[in-house]
């Protein structure tokens, strides 16, 4: 059995241009796949929010933070930016996966975003398996 070592942070401590990056949008609903399919709830940006910041950005996964409206924390999180290749989505979505469980959903609040950093492009997947289980948490 071979463990694959990841670093517990990402990106340096200061945030390089272009970031950051900073957004917000009512929070809608999406396709429902988040939570359902994958078992990552994410909070879906409307897509005024997503057609502001797609203008001059890459798709893929960032890092950064998160405060939903009427909520004094700000919460750490991961967004997908795209379309999604496994699903084959016709239009871009932002999904912020927030690093914190809510009691409930909080469809219609503004979502606030500052986005510090990229981790990698977007992947397709072969399988649901294949994205439950990407490579580097896989046993050898």
């Amino acid at each position: 059995m071979s463990e694959t070592s990841r670093p517990l942070l990402v990106g340096s401590e200061e945030p390089a241009s272009p970031y950051p990056i900073k957004m917000k949008g009512e929070v809608v609903r999406g396709f429902g796949r988040g939570s359902k399919d994958l078992g990552i709830p994410t909070a879906n940006l409307s897509e005024a929010a997503v057609e502001a910041l797609c203008k001059d950005t890459n798709t893929g996964i960032y890092f950064g933070w998160a405060q939903v409206s009427g909520d004094q924390v700000v919460y750490p999180m991961v967004m997908s930016l795209g379309w999604n290749p496994y699903y084959k989505n016709e239009k871009k979505s932002a999904e912020v996966h927030i690093i914190h469980t809510f009691p409930e959903d909080f469809y219609g609040a503004e979502l606030r975003v500052i986005v510090l950093g990229y981790i990698r492009p977007e992947l397709d997947y072969t399988s649901l398996g294949k994205f439950r289980t990407p490579s580097f948490f896989s046993k050898d």
